[in-house]
């Protein structure tokens, strides 16, 4: 791989509360090359969102980062806001959330084309004419005039790539983007952003719970659990024998067309509170092959595939189970 763009290193964040301090992420290495994309996932509150949010400089209060580094192009990040649409754009869920329902999309557009670029009012409308045509959105130059509440959801998603990819960002990162729209228009918004960055060799970095998702659109994977990275590696050979046992556990609650014997197994139990996480392996309450070993940390260590911190990697945890 070549050089990365966006390298992090032993992130941590932690967010204070009354009932104790909560450590939403915990040493966090990742790194995202140019033109590469780049799959996070894991289950709701693994800290896929909050690694991205600090990646950004927009953790909510009163989260703050407590340790590591982000580095940018090989250089620390620094004020991530000078770099925050300009080089590295983001697409969040909820696309309503990130549009100003006061202002028209063309308006929205045109502020930030000025903003950035310094084009006259005109030209900048031209511009966002353009960049709606770009994530193929029919008659381009009226829906310049319409408010986002008269946009559907997969159209309004459509806006909001535009907006990210204003100012030719060599970064998007996009946080579920897909999660609220229905299942045709999540393939529609999925080919688009695959076609986006094939164009202009984006680098992306997709932060999503559908292992579907990240196997159709990623060239590597970070499977996050308990806010920490518990396994890395290149797709397909990840995907096809994953070493850590939760990456085993979420293929294997994962439904595929081309398997129909194997009934869909859960992963028994919940993810641990990250105010008083288990001793040792975060995962280790809820592994059928946990051991006296895994009271301590596991090494994040080379496997066939990658990288994972698992004491017993590549070890089959889980049973087959007879249809």
């Amino acid at each position: 791989m070549t050089a990365p763009l966006l390298a992090v290193r032993d992130l941590r964040v932690v967010f204070p509360t009354r009932a104790g301090l909560v450590r939403a992420v915990s040493d966090v290495s990742l790194e995202v090359a140019a033109g590469e994309t780049l799959g996070i996932v894991g289950e709701s509150g693994s800290g896929k969102s909050v690694s991205a949010q600090a990646m950004l400089g927009l953790l909510p209060l009163p989260g703050r980062v407590t340790g590591g580094e982000i580095l940018w192009r090989g250089r620390p990040l620094g004020d991530a806001a000078g770099l925050r649409g300009r080089e590295i754009a983001c697409v969040f869920q909820d696309p309503m959330q990130s549009l100003n329902p006061l202002m028209t999309i063309g308006a929205q557009l045109v502020e930030t084309l000025r903003h950035h670029h310094g084009l006259s009012r005109r030209a900048a409308r031209d511009r966002a004419a353009e960049l709606l045509a770009e994530v193929a959105l029919s008659a381009p130059a009226r829906r310049l005039d319409q408010y986002p509440h008269e946009l559907s959801g997969g159209i309004l998603q459509r806006v909001a790539l535009a907006l990210a990819l204003a100012c030719e960002p060599a970064l998007l990162i996009a946080d579920e983007p897909t999660t609220a729209l229905d299942v045709t228009v999540q393939a529609e918004i999925l080919d688009l952003l695959a076609g986006l960055q094939a164009r202009r060799g984006l680098a992306v970095i997709l932060i999503t719970h559908d292992l579907g998702v990240v196997a159709g659109l990623c060239h590597r994977v970070a499977v996050m659990y308990a806010g920490r990275v518990v396994e890395t590696g290149e797709i397909d050979a990840l995907f096809a024998n994953p070493a850590h046992p939760y990456t085993q556990g979420l293929l294997r609650a994962t439904p595929g067309l081309d398997n129909r014997t194997e009934r869909l197994v859960a992963i028994d139990g919940a993810p641990p509170s990250l105010r008083a996480p288990p001793a040792g392996c975060p995962f280790r309450p809820r592994c059928p092959i946990a051991d006296a070993a895994c009271l301590a940390p596991p090494p994040f260590a080379a496997t066939d595939t990658g990288r994972a911190a698992c004491w017993r990697a590549g070890a089959a945890a889980w049973a087959e189970v007879a249809p």
